[in-house]
């Protein structure tokens, strides 16, 4: 059974991987249209009989996301029955299961009925968070099949804190990014890092989207500066532990393709595989932020149980 779930739990995670691109796919492609105002099926049939490019992107997407669901409740269902002891095991698969429905269902109401620039630019958050869940779930699956322990790895309250910080700030970044592409913000400033590299300042202040563009190279600049300091103080601090360093210094790595990535973006004038890889970073580098969180998690459950076994002593 444990040997189905870990393959299960991989299918899930990679297919989540693929229904995070394929939505990028679909936005920087503009095919978001390509079955009409239909949903789930394509422009009300079965087999369309228009087969365009846009049709075949969009329909695409939604046959793996489909599939990735099913995959997704499957594991849920596995996981809750073989190791629903382990403590986080119910709530990432109840987590999981609920922003897997939700992404969908704001996919399907921006198709039937459209949304704004600001709600549509929240689908890829959402959907970064539910890959997230089944990430961190096909984590525990393996963490129990090995047996190795990190329930005694004692992150102090300072970084713990700033680990909570760091997600919730990403998820903003990640936020101004999809807004960029919802309200065709990409190429508005033709050079990197600057607007204008000839004129670092001037760019118009009634621009709304370039005040967008460089709102997020800004937003983005400070999370890779936030990164790197904190990688090094945590690689220092934990360097025994190699679960933190070696974690910490894949995240420093994810993060800096994925600025790189970003300026690439704009340097090929929106390559469609580097836009993608600007996508897949940032979603590798959340997801490795999230076990961060995991493993923040029980070293509190840890500390708390430390200073309780000391007072009872002292008493």
């Amino acid at each position: 059974m444990m040997r189905i779930l870990k393959w299960l739990s991989v299918v899930a995670t990679l297919g989540m991987v693929f229904v995070l691109l394929g939505g990028a796919l679909v936005t920087k492609t503009d095919s978001g249209d390509g079955c009409g105002d239909s949903w789930p099926l394509c422009e009300d049939e079965l087999i369309p009989s228009e087969i365009t490019p846009e049709l075949i992107i969009e329909l695409s997407h939604r046959l793996v996301s489909g599939v990735v669901g099913i995959a997704v409740v499957g594991l849920v269902i596995l996981a809750w029955k073989k190791i629903g002891h382990v403590r986080e095991v119910k709530f990432l698969s109840l987590f999981s299961l609920f922003f897997l429905i939700f992404q969908a269902l704001l996919g399907a109401a921006a198709v039937k009925w459209g949304q704004s620039d600001a709600v549509l630019a929240a689908h890829f958050g959402i959907s970064l968070v539910s890959f997230a869940g089944i990430f961190l779930l096909t984590l525990l699956i393996f963490e129990v099949d090995k047996k190795f322990d990190t329930t005694s790895l004692h992150i102090k309250k300072p970084h713990r804190v700033e680990i909570y910080a760091i997600t919730i700030y990403t998820i903003l970044v990640v936020y101004t990014g999809a807004l960029v592409r919802h309200t065709n913000a990409n190429l508005v400033c033709g050079s990197w890092p600057f607007c204008n590299n000839n004129a670092p300042l001037a760019f118009s202040a009634y621009s709304v989207p370039q005040w967008i563009q460089m709102g997020h190279r800004l937003a983005a600049g400070i999370l890779f500066l936030w990164t790197v300091i904190l990688a090094v103080r945590m690689i220092r601090h934990y360097r025994n532990n190699r679960i933190m360093s070696w974690g910490w210094g894949i995240s420093l790595a994810l993060i800096t393709l994925q600025v790189v990535f970003g300026a690439l973006v704009i340097i090929t004038r929106l390559h469609l595989g580097t836009a993608l890889l600007h996508a897949l970073f940032i979603s590798l580098y959340f997801a490795m932020l999230t076990y961060f969180i995991l493993l923040a998690s029980r070293s509190r459950k840890y500390a708390e149980q430390i200073d309780t076994k000391e007072n009872v002593q002292s008493l």
